[in-house]
């Protein structure tokens, strides 16, 4: 074979495995994802392009996912979640595709939202240090509500408690529905951050 024919195929083939090991890594290992409303301000930013639009940042903050370690151990309240769309929310919420929102209720649990915006889990006070009083006291007054989690699912909600459609709205999301929790934001530079994927305590 000459060696023009052999570089070309050594090429070939070297851009073909890596273009199959990162589609492999998203798959299965880490994959990005671009927030893109308000509903998880101000914890993860969105473009801000309309004056009602609540997003707080120039550009969308763009995070990453772990695929992998919900094979290994269970969800944790308190972590940011992605997860594919219900269909109950897509019919709700207008959106399908991917939903990223923190984990507030695991399977079996009663969920209460008071009427001053503090959630409360089987009686017990959560402490969601993440959510500003003032935006949880405007942007949840005047609610008492409370929502049973089915078994083998998850009660999401977003930190921006007035402009999220979420499990409030249309309950509950199966386990198989789940990606993986939200560890890192790599974009924009300066938003660049860790996350811890720890589980959060009710009190």
């Amino acid at each position: 074979m000459p060696r023009s024919w052999q570089i070309t195929i050594d090429w070939i083939v070297t851009i073909a495995g890596a273009i199959a090991i990162v589609l492999a890594v998203k798959a299965w290992v880490v994959n990005p994802y671009r927030i893109p409303s308000a509903s998880m301000e101000p914890t993860l930013h969105c473009a801000h392009t309309a004056p009602t639009d609540g997003c707080e940042a120039r550009f969308s903050d763009r995070v990453l996912a772990n695929r992998f370690i919900y094979r290994f151990r269970k969800p944790h309240r308190g972590q940011i979640v992605v997860f594919e769309t219900p269909v109950a929310a897509q019919e709700e919420c207008g959106a399908s595709g991917t939903f990223v929102k923190r984990l507030i209720g695991l399977p079996g649990e009663k969920i209460h939202e008071d009427e001053n915006g503090f959630i409360w889990v089987d009686g017990k006070k959560l402490d969601e240090g993440y959510i500003p009083q003032s935006r949880r006291a405007q942007d949840t007054a005047n609610r008492d509500e409370t929502w049973r989690v089915p078994k083998g699912s998850y009660f999401f909600m977003g930190d921006n408690r007035g402009q999220s459609c979420d499990s409030r709205r249309w309950g509950s999301v199966p386990r198989r529905n789940l990606i993986g929790p939200v560890f890192a934001t790599y974009w924009p530079p300066k938003r660049l951050s860790l996350r811890a994927i720890l589980p959060a305590f009710v009190r």
